[in-house]
């Protein structure tokens, strides 16, 4: 039996000449139909991910640390005033591969608002960092109030605050907030209170990163804030964070900043939050895989009731020369057809269903929030009380997903998919080759 005879009997077996109806061929094409619906949630949940991850890594490294993060001893000379650190930081730009650097002192501190304290990471930045830092530019966007501001605006006292503490405090763009920091006199601590204004509010869109961020000018904070209380850390941008001579570079700038500072890379900053990132990707595509393989438990099914169906074709096939590997070959060809128009159904709509993720989101969450307002308004509930269901939280996730189509994963999702249907089929497809066509041609 070659393998064209097996190819041809196997085309029989999915599309048969005759208009017969045949349970068995209903259960194969269902089990296509379910290989498709479960392939479609893993390839959303591929771009997803991707997307989320990239999005928060981004802004993770861009906003957050750079490339590089060096952290600066508090008690030398070249941190004793902006101008001498801004200086300082600079000397790193000699350094091959560097391509910017930004000062910054962070201080934790007490930000106290019209009827509310918080906690905030109060950070004293050069005020033309929202414009030569690509990553502020970008991923920074004005709630309230214009960014530039912050550069162009005379006043010592000006910050731009994140969208989650400006609500917490409850102030806006034009009103005055308190830093209350602690100073060492004779000994003693006691507290320090300075008064800035808000000239701008901002979100980067992902609110668990900018939630307690207070941006001022570097220039201020050495007038209130105690040096043994501040943390001198300097953004060191590359051409690529992701390069392999990223490590080279941190050699080279900690050999320049000295030995008064240590030098980490975006990686060993954040090392916790990539972990955390990993482990829920790994999960959920667990997960999902785990759905794929209870679908194709169904081509396995397909495939016996198939070869119950045919056992008199078998038979006169066999009975006329066919071989026990032919037959065997033609239902595991019949598989692994089942699970390359499963793959050729859920590839595309999961493609779709990923490219439109933000836009199906969206609809959903006006009409969630449409049917809300109305049970709502039937209750007798205030109009204005009525809060707005958020799907993307940005205190949890991106605001909107920045999709991400990795192509070579989803190659390796099809392939696995497609010989999974393979392997499910060796045993049924085996006992359908093994049928013996005496027994059968003796009960027609």
């Amino acid at each position: 039996m070659t393998f064209s005879s097996s190819l041809m009997f196997a085309s029989s077996l999915i599309f048969p000449k005759t208009e017969k109806k045949s349970t068995a061929r209903k259960s194969f094409f269902a089990s296509v139909v379910c290989i498709g619906l479960s392939i479609i949630p893993l390839i959303i949940v591929v771009c997803v991910t991707d997307g989320l991850i990239s999005g928060m890594t981004e802004r993770l490294i861009g906003l957050s640390s750079g490339h590089l993060e060096a952290f600066i001893s508090s008690g030398i000379n070249p941190v004793s005033t902006s101008q001498k650190f801004t200086d300082y930081a600079s000397g790193l730009l000699e350094v091959e591969g560097v391509v910017s650097v930004f000062p910054e002192i962070k201080i934790n501190a007490l930000a106290a608002g019209k009827s509310y304290r918080t906690g905030a990471e109060i950070r004293a930045v050069s005020t033309d960092i929202f414009e030569k830092n690509e990553s502020f530019k970008n991923m920074f966007s004005a709630e309230e109030g214009n960014i530039s501001d912050f550069q162009n605006s005379t006043d010592t006292k000006r910050a731009v605050i994140g969208k989650k503490i400006a609500q917490l405090l409850n102030v806006h763009v034009g009103d005055n907030f308190r830093i209350i920091t602690t100073k060492s006199v004779n000994g003693k601590i006691t507290p320090k209170l300075t008064v800035f204004n808000v000239c701008a509010i901002v979100s980067s869109g992902y609110q668990e990163l900018d939630s307690l961020w207070v941006f001022i000018p570097l220039d201020s904070v050495y007038s209130f804030a105690s040096a043994s209380n501040s943390s001198f850390t300097i953004m060191v941008n590359t051409n690529d964070p992701f390069s392999s001579d990223l490590v080279k570079i941190q050699q080279s700038v900690k050999s320049k900043c000295g030995k008064y500072a240590n030098v980490y890379r975006w990686d060993q900053v954040h090392v916790s939050e990539f972990e955390n990132f990993s482990s829920t990707k790994i999960m959920l595509i667990f997960i999902m895989i785990l759905i794929v393989l209870v679908a194709s438990i169904n081509i396995s099914s397909a495939i016996i009731m198939l070869s119950m169906e045919r056992k008199k074709e078998i038979a006169i096939i066999k009975s006329i020369g066919g071989t026990t590997k032919g037959i065997t070959l033609s239902f595991l060809i019949a598989g692994l057809a089942s699970g390359a128009g499963g793959v050729l159904i859920g590839v595309p709509l999961g493609l779709i269903l990923s490219i439109f993720a933000n836009q199906i989101i969206s609809f959903f969450e006006k009409a969630l929030n449409f049917f809300v307002r109305i049970m709502d308004l039937i209750k007798g509930i205030p109009l204005e009380s009525i809060k707005e269901i958020k799907l993307m939280d940005s205190a949890y996730y991106l605001s909107t997903i920045p999709i991400t189509v990795p192509v070579d994963k989803i190659v390796l999702i099809s392939i696995f998919t497609i010989i999974l249907s393979l392997v499910v089929s060796i045993i049924p497809s085996i006992k359908a080759g093994n049928e013996k066509p005496l027994e059968t041609l003796r009960k027609i």
